[in-house]
């Protein structure tokens, strides 16, 4: 269900509200307890490698976090005052030469991850063809100002980093598109997904869903690029270095690993680059993989994708998506980089 979707159901709800603990409050319980007992983590964890490790984490979230939360604000923004039949009216209605211009309206319309699905399942009730909204689906999270701006700053010695991922993600999103609109069965998606677009026709305040999807995108992208910090950290800090010369030594195994690390990390496409920028003893390569697989497909999309689109539906295209993104990402890297 949408936020807005959420804010409806809430409103029907009566009695008394129930105590409800979600991991916000775990959080926070967690820092107080840090908090207390202080003195005594500082004597447990006085190693020289947590050392090094919590001043890596602690310098990706502090460089991602003013990325993130500018970027769920304006995600929150778009999801609350900018309609869906936006887009469609700049839409031409052959669904091939629609495709290259949903990839670019991702520039101009940024998004999270789960903020895509959505706003990619309102477009496809409102006459949208599918190939054309999976393409800004798979765009949107990935070339937006946002994404490009931060990873400029994480890779600030290597400009044309920037340009290998704007690229490389827009050819994955619209060869997705063209293949969709080639290969792609109606029947694939869920009937449900339609049904359930009714739900975002609320009479909710345009402010509180701007408040809604934006404490929502932050908490839950927050989550992962805590997720993220810490295990690039630990990955950097306690890996042998023998190990991250074998990785660097070796680009195709090095483009297998980063491409799985980006599906199970599930890293907000806001924060990613940061954590790519950790690993600097791989190549560029490897790294840009890692930045054009992780907002196409993840383990978190495709779940969020089967929820929202049908099993049939996601068991066909994560796979796809996965394939294309790592095949895009190595073309663009090997002529750009």
């Amino acid at each position: 269900m949408t936020i807005t979707g959420e804010i409806r159901s809430s409103k029907r709800r009566s009695g008394p509200p129930r105590l409800k603990i979600t991991s916000l409050e775990v959080l926070c319980g967690i820092l107080v307890l840090a908090l207390l007992f202080q003195s005594r983590l500082v004597d447990l964890l006085d190693v020289p490698k947590l050392r090094t490790a919590s001043t890596v984490f602690v310098a990706i979230c502090v460089q991602a976090m003013p990325f993130l939360v500018l970027g769920v604000l304006i995600s929150g923004a778009i999801a609350a005052f900018v309609p869906a039949s936006a887009l469609r009216r700049l839409l031409p209605s052959k669904a091939a030469l629609a495709v290259p211009v949903a990839g670019m309206a991702g520039v101009a319309l940024p998004g999270c991850e789960c903020a895509s699905v959505p706003v990619a399942r309102r477009l496809m009730q409102q006459g949208v063809a599918p190939a054309v909204a999976l393409t800004f689906l798979l765009a949107a999270p990935a070339v937006n100002p946002i994404v490009l701006v931060a990873t400029a700053v994480a890779f600030n010695d290597t400009p044309m980093m920037v340009v290998a991922r704007l690229v490389g993600s827009l050819l994955t999103s619209m060869v997705m598109g063209w293949l969709w609109a080639r290969f792609g069965k109606a029947e694939w998606i869920a009937e449900r997904a339609l049904a359930r677009l009714q739900d975002d026709d609320t009479g909710s305040s345009k402010w509180t869903v701007f408040a809604e999807s934006a404490r929502h995108d932050l908490v839950d992208a927050g989550g992962f690029l805590v997720m993220g910090g810490l295990f690039a950290a630990a990955f950097k800090t306690f890996v042998p270095v023998s190990w991250m010369a074998t990785i660097g030594g070796q680009v195709v195994l090095g483009v297998v690993v980063m491409a799985f690390l980006a599906l199970l990390l599930a890293l907000c496409s806001e924060a990613d680059a940061f954590v790519a920028a950790a690993f600097s003893t791989l190549p560029l390569l490897p790294r840009l993989v890692f930045l054009v697989v992780g907002p196409a497909v993840d383990v978190k999309l495709f779940a969020l994708q089967a929820g929202t689109f049908g099993k049939s539906f996601a068991l066909r295209f994560a796979p796809a998506t996965f394939v294309v993104a790592i095949l895009c990402a190595v073309v663009t890297g090997v002529v750009l980089l």
